[in-house]
């Protein structure tokens, strides 16, 4: 058991939006440790990419600073300047992997510092929405994702679909960028591999970003599944899996084990007998394949019987995906009653609980929220989470249910920061994804739609979601205060805010 005060852990995130910077560091707090990220003049401004020789320098510092107990490394950031910037940059593969000799610095220098990293394989998001992709996306984005689709199957020797005539309209340049950056990233990610494999770095996670079954991310898996397994190092040395913005948080929760060696032993639960086999939207696995490799990732182990935690998941609705608010007129039916009776168990388990709320993509199920709320259940998880993907939102769950056994374990947990971390949870992936959020776009079709939120209309929109989301707060945790509603990238997809809790209240 670690015997300082206050672990410190360095991030380097995969960008600047708050699930990449705060939500980890709330993770952390929970076990009563502490995340320094880089100065935010330095970090990313959506499409405007970070400083990556300041950034180099910050993790250089911060990792030869005897006061940092590990660290957690994006690739995208420390080679691109950030997420976005790993889809834009022009730099080419030579000035990219220049910059991987930060991280053999680092091991050379701090040999037994446990150092983390991930790096994601490039997505190509079925839309038409150019906000994180190149200016093209407008006009040939789903044609570029469909182009990927049929590259894998023509790699399977499996027959096109009708979707290859749009993929054969993308314009040769067009074609061309998008491949050429395709692969510049591909050499990047198995460079990834290559540091695992030298030891540079401990555990490796490769992710695959706003995936399908068959597409250009998941063909390039295959090929790092490949090296990865022809490597062989160790089985927990290098973990793909789809997933990104809930990696930081993964990673960090990983690196608390440095408080307290003993396994955490983490059970899944799922009241639909068929629900762990679906593959949910965004993804290109199992649902509960991916469950069992977030639990390895954050450095837990899958266990059948007796656990210090269970991860209660609520299955994706085998006939929906994304929310889109036309909830059924019969709100508290068979999947809904399943999953609240099997938090139910697992709350009288005396185990840590947690739910991964992942029935529909880009929100909770507010049928499932409400009824744990009128059951008097919610208030007594450990962790939840309902946002964007399953990977995001299982992965976040996991992170927040480990930093909890560890910290009580270690005699460092702090029952305020849990709180506030289930309440913001709560209040951002029920009460604005799913409540605020759809009243306020209404039927846009995410894929194409104008953003109510984007320009003049910011400010409007801010002031409709704090009433709205004051409002929601005041229905299960009493006495919390709403503070600073924001927008990290100016439109409605993503929101953050700050909470104050009662005087005295944690539990």
């Amino acid at each position: 058991m670690r015997e300082t005060t206050t672990m410190q852990i360095a991030l380097l995130p995969l960008d600047e939006r708050p699930v990449n910077v705060r939500l980890p560091a709330a993770v952390a707090a929970v076990a009563g440790a502490t995340v320094v990220v880089p100065p935010e003049g330095s970090l990313p401004r959506m499409r405007e990419r970070g400083d990556v020789e300041a950034l180099g320098g910050w993790l250089t510092e911060q990792c030869l600073d005897a006061r940092t107990d590990a660290a957690v490394v994006s690739l995208e950031m420390l080679l691109h300047g950030g997420l976005i910037a790993s889809r834009l940059s022009d730099d080419d593969l030579a000035a990219i992997l220049a910059r991987t000799q930060t991280l053999r610095t680092i091991r050379a220098a701090r040999p037994r510092m446990p150092v983390a990293a991930v790096s994601v394989v490039m997505r190509a998001s079925d839309s038409y929405i150019a906000d994180e992709e190149p200016a093209y996306w407008t006009q040939h984005g789903r044609d570029l994702h469909a182009l990927g689709g049929e590259l894998h199957r023509r790699f399977l020797g499996r027959p096109a679909t009708p979707r290859g005539a749009q993929a054969r309209a993308v314009p040769a340049e067009v074609r061309s960028d998008f491949l050429r950056r395709r692969l510049r990233n591909h050499a990047a990610n198995l460079a990834a591999v290559e540091l695992a494999a030298a030891g540079v770095v401990d555990p490796l996670l490769i992710t695959a970003d706003d995936t399908a079954t068959r597409s250009a991310g998941s063909l390039e898996q295959v090929w790092l599944d490949h090296w990865v397994q022809a490597l062989q190092p160790d089985e927990r040395s290098v973990v793909v899996h789809a997933g990104a913005d809930e990696v930081d948080t993964v990673l960090v929760s990983r690196a608390l084990g440095l408080l307290h060696p003993d396994p955490v032993r983490i059970r899944l639960s799922c009241a639909d007998p068929s629900g762990l086999e679906r593959v949910a939207l965004y993804e290109n696995s199992p649902i509960g394949e991916g469950a069992s490799s977030q639990v390895r990732a954050s450095g837990s182990i899958v266990v059948a019987g007796t656990a210090d935690a269970v991860l209660v998941v609520h299955a994706p609705d085998p006939d929906r995906g994304d929310w889109r608010g036309d909830l059924p007129e019969d709100r508290w039916v068979g999947p809904v009653k399943a999953t609240v009776e099997a938090v139910r168990a697992a709350l009288d388990s005396g185990a840590e609980v947690g739910v991964a709320d992942v029935r529909y993509a880009n929100g909770a199920d507010p049928a499932l929220v409400e009824q744990l709320r009128d059951e008097g259940l919610l208030g007594g998880l450990a962790a939840y989470g309902g946002w964007n993907t399953a990977g995001n939102t299982i992965g976040s769950v996991v992170g927040a249910l480990r930093a909890s056994v560890i910290g009580k374990r270690a005699g460092t947990f702090d029952a305020t920061a849990q709180r506030r971390l289930l309440v913001h949870r709560v209040l951002e992936d029920w009460g604005y994804q799913a409540v605020v959020r759809t009243g306020l776009t209404g039927d846009v079709d995410p894929r194409t739609g104008r953003d109510p939120a984007a320009g003049a209309a910011e400010a409007g929109y801010l002031e409709q979601t704090r009433r709205g989301l004051e409002a929601l707060l005041a229905t299960f945790a009493h006495g919390t205060r709403l503070e600073d509603v924001r927008l990290p990238w100016h439109r409605s997809f993503e929101v953050d805010f700050d909470l104050r809790l009662p005087a005295g209240r944690a539990g």
